[in-house]
């Protein structure tokens, strides 16, 4: 009578090696912002605190460790929705993930040029994660109208485009702090009208608390939003793609 083999058990990777692995994604992606995506990969893994050898066993070439950063960052992006949505009131939420998409966006700026010499497979990457990025986005959009703190018109794809458009402004070195600035007027934008009158009649101020205490932790820090009509010939135009 023949006997079946059983298959052998899959191995996890060891903790050790999960957390050489998260602080090489990290210090690399620091790394390619500050320095471009040809820096050095010694270089990387020893601020990483690990040998070469560590290193190219996690990600055995450029375009390998270019990608995994890339994914990496969207992951967190997708994880952050999660956790900010069970933790904080829904505004703030989507307040937090926006800042967070920003840095997202930097990291992606860096890494997008050399994504594009990867045969075939750049497409795909950013495909399924432009769809985790819009999955997250519309999830916090959702929780915040059906909990009326946010106008039920609202598109979630706008407040990304509208992110997206910032960072590709030509000639904008500070186009994070621009970024950052547009968030919260967004977020005051997104409230209902009504909402909004409330807080003006009241003399209240429709500035999210968690933007208040950035603000007191910050004096210098200020808010100016001006209103631009058509007869000042202002257009929206649609930002250039994220690739």
């Amino acid at each position: 009578m023949s006997t079946r083999r059983s298959k052998p058990a899959v191995r996890k990777p060891r903790a050790d090696a999960q957390r050489n692995r998260g602080r090489i994604l990290e210090v690399a992606k620091q790394a390619f912002a500050r320095s471009g995506a040809d820096t050095s990969l010694d270089d990387i893994a020893k601020q990483a605190g690990v040998g070469p050898g560590t290193l190219y066993r996690h990600f055995p070439t450029r375009d390998v460790l270019l990608e995994a950063v890339y994914r990496s960052e969207v992951e967190k992006l997708a994880a952050a929705e999660r956790k900010f949505a069970a933790a904080m009131p829904p505004m703030e939420a989507l307040r937090a993930w926006m800042l967070l998409f920003i840095d997202y966006i930097a990291a992606k700026k860096i890494i997008a040029p050399a994504l594009n010499t990867l045969v075939g497979g750049h497409a795909k990457v950013i495909e399924a994660s432009y769809a985790q990025i819009q999955g997250a986005i519309r999830a916090l959009v959702k929780r915040g109208i059906q909990s009326g703190e946010i106008r039920k018109d609202l598109d979630a794809m706008d407040l990304l485009k509208a992110l997206i458009g910032v960072a590709y402004v030509p000639a904008s070195p500070d186009w994070q702090q621009s970024a950052r600035r547009l968030v919260d007027i967004l977020i005051t934008g997104s409230r209902p009208i009504k909402a909004l009158i409330g807080s003006k009649a009241r003399g209240g101020s429709s500035i999210s608390s968690s933007r208040a205490r950035d603000q007191s932790n910050n004096p210098g820090a200020d808010i100016r939003i001006v209103a631009i009509t058509p007869s000042q010939g202002a257009r929206v135009g649609s930002p250039p793609p994220m690739s």
